[in-house]
């Protein structure tokens, strides 16, 4: 099986902001905004380049979700920045009517979203926005997992027309995708080749995947890892050719069970393909202070609780 290796570790929010300072070199309509969370969304250095193109809102996110719907209509592609909870459980009622009932062209860039925001604790950790946000019809949502994909996700998305949900995490991962990769909205990426089980994950739990794919390659078990970096638009067709060959599903991903990916395959599942999956994902409660590493081994959001899924949903077939 092929095998995944990295050379340096890096936050998916440093990918965001390598991203936003190419946009602001080659994209004049590129307009930024953030809720007084520069340094913590790496914004720093378009605020220092393009100065006349980034606007400080303050700690004001419904204010700063509306003068982006407003810069739209100008002609401007407004990215908004802060963290995930504020990006979207704080200002839903404003993302709601004013970007997606409108169809407005704003790029909701989210940073610190899931549990891996650490000693914040549970009223930072917001475990429900995939949800939130992919139920707003014609609301894009994307969950990178590394710097290089991250960077890439960014400047797609000022090419995209329409609303768009960019979510993306604080600490340092490792870098393992291309570094100059053509990404693709709504196009799953297939990392290994496996015919005894499919293995798709998101975000941080992609390199988890990949990890707990090769513990499964030593007990003889064959997995078919796929990167969904869109939620939605899903890749159903990516999943469907998988397990059609592999008879059952993981689901991974660091957010709620309820909401989340699992239930978007589990219904892609159901209406076209009924097949054992398990869920890889927060069961349904809130998180609490600890460092990532913590809270992702006790949460069971690792390659161990990947595996044992594994196991458990071969034995279902």
């Amino acid at each position: 099986m092929k095998k995944y290796t990295f050379t340096e570790k890096k936050d998916t929010r440093s990918g965001f902001g390598a991203g936003l300072t190419e946009l602001g070199k080659t994209n004049p309509n590129v307009v930024a905004l953030c809720a007084d969370l520069i340094g913590s969304l790496k914004m720093d250095d378009f605020a220092k380049n393009h100065p006349e193109r980034f606007f400080q809102t303050g700690i004001a996110e419904a204010n700063m979700i509306g003068m982006a719907a407003g810069l739209t209509i100008g002609g401007k592609i407004p990215f908004t920045g802060t963290f995930a909870n504020f990006s979207t459980g704080r200002v839903y009622d404003q993302i709601r009517q004013a970007v997606a009932y409108s169809g407005k062209n704003v790029k909701i860039c989210a940073s610190h979203a899931g549990l891996t925001l650490g000693e914040d604790g549970a009223t930072h950790q917001i475990l429900e926005d995939i949800g939130l946000m992919k139920m707003l019809p014609g609301m894009t949502v994307i969950n990178t997992c590394d710097y290089n994909q991250t960077k890439a996700a960014t400047i797609a998305i000022a090419d995209y027309n329409g609303p768009v949900y960019l979510r993306f995490g604080r600490p340092k991962v490792p870098v393992f995708t291309p570094e100059n990769q053509n990404f693709e909205i709504g196009k799953a990426v297939k990392l290994t080749e496996g015919k005894d089980i499919t293995i798709v994950a998101t975000g941080h739990l992609v390199w988890e995947a990949l990890q707990a794919s090769e513990l499964l390659d030593e007990m003889g078990i064959s997995a078919e890892v796929i990167n969904i970096h869109t939620i939605k638009p899903l890749d159903e067709n990516a999943i469907l050719a998988s397990v059609l060959k592999t008879k059952c599903i993981v689901t991974a991903e660091e957010h709620n069970m309820l909401g989340g990916l699992g239930e978007s395959v589990a219904r892609t599942l159901a209406q076209n393909l009924p097949s054992p999956q398990e869920f890889v994902a927060v069961k349904d409660s809130f998180g609490e202070s600890g460092t990532p590493d913590q809270l992702m081994d006790k949460y069971n959001l690792n390659k161990a609780a990947i595996v044992e899924a594994a196991k458990k949903v071969i034995a279902r077939k």
